[in-house]
């Protein structure tokens, strides 16, 4: 059955700018089929970095597939690609009854809010950025990604403010607009008026495995490094620790781990680099996949347990040593990464790992 909307423009916009978030917008259209989740059109706003497109790419394929229509746009092809992508979309957004988005924290995603007179709006998980985002609304903070946080606001942020406080309101339900959250992870506190609906992977379970299970272990890796809150040298040494202590064959590589980490970490470690083609929660169903998963605290602590419901697969997940944070990390580094482990459901919790060296 099709699902593609008529002429009058799609009931449901999406808006995506990562795997990830494609993935979460197909969960919530099954969730929501009996609801109008149906009618749907996704918006990929195209990154430039190369694995994340190979992976967006592959899961536009299984979003044609199920019946959707995807727009993919090249949003960041230049200085004028946000100015032609968003007045292209402006029609689409107007006359949208829903909007579906995957991080509240892009830019990209709140400039388009402002266009919007949808007057339902979802946000779809995007792992730990979701329970950040809904700490923030419940306190009416201004929306800050968690390891930007502590910094002082660069003249980017400044100039852009008005219309993150626009979209701050948006995302704000009224007697003109619902919002939904649709998600995966555990909420401490959810703002007044908003819907919270779990995301359970049923679509990842439907559409995949069960998973063949090997008996050895499989590693997670974490881009924990690449945006400046562990050491490298300290990650190494964890990885390394970590993959001898449980036997670990292959290291999952995540879409944003830089090519000459993952070849000394290959080197080093003697792990077989995985880079996948989907995302993982799509790998782990579709196997075959190691009993035992380790990961650094991350979303799939979350959501791997979940798409994996009903097999012998065990996560576990080992905390980050406040000795592996760099000096740039942001002081809220520590127990933001403490609490993504110490909520997750139906995981093994492993103490830090390595020799820790002296300040």
């Amino acid at each position: 059955m099709s699902h593609r909307a008529g002429n009058t423009g799609p009931h449901t916009l999406a808006f995506v700018e990562s795997p990830v978030q494609l993935l979460n917008v197909l969960e919530w259209a099954h969730a929501h089929e009996h609801t109008g989740g149906a009618g749907l059109t996704l918006v990929v706003l195209s990154p430039i970095d190369p694995m994340t497109r190979g992976q967006l790419r592959r899961m536009a394929e299984l979003a044609r597939e199920d019946g959707h229509e995807v727009r993919w746009e090249e949003a960041r092809g230049g200085t004028a690609a946000p100015f032609q992508t968003i007045g292209g979309l402006t029609g689409l957004l107007r006359r949208a009854d829903r909007v579906v988005l995957g991080d509240p924290f892009s830019r990209y995603v709140q400039l388009l809010l402002t266009i919007t007179r949808a007057r339902e709006l979802v946000v779809v998980d995007d792992g730990t950025a979701t329970m950040e985002f809904v700490a923030q609304l419940a306190k009416g903070e201004r929306l800050v990604r968690w390891h930007r946080k502590g910094g002082r606001p660069g003249p980017r942020d400044l100039v852009f403010a008005p219309v993150s406080s626009a979209a701050r309101r948006r995302l704000t339900p009224s007697d003109r607009r619902t919002v939904e959250i649709f998600s995966s992870m555990p909420m401490e506190e959810t703002p007044d008026g908003i819907k919270v609906t779990p995301n359970t992977f049923a679509w990842t379970r439907d559409r995949f495995g069960p998973p063949r299970i090997t008996k050895g272990a499989d590693m997670v890796g974490t881009s924990l490094v690449e945006t400046g809150v562990v050491d490298g040298d300290r990650y190494l040494e964890a990885v390394r620790s970590l993959a001898k202590a449980h036997g670990a064959t292959r290291y999952f590589a995540h879409r944003r781990e830089s090519t000459e980490k993952l070849h000394r970490l290959a080197v080093e470690t003697g792990l077989e680099i995985v880079r996948p083609d989907l995302p993982l929660e799509l790998i782990a169903r579709r196997g075959p996949i190691g009993r035992t998963i380790l990961s650094f605290p991350s979303t799939v602590v979350h959501t791997l347990p979940l798409a994996l419901s009903g097999t012998e697969v065990r996560v576990a997940v080992c905390d980050i040593d406040p000795a592996w944070l760099t000096e740039n990390a942001s002081p809220r580094a520590q127990g933001f990464l403490s609490g993504v482990t110490g909520t997750a459901r139906d995981v093994h919790r492993l103490q830090a790992v390595g020799p820790v060296q002296p300040a």
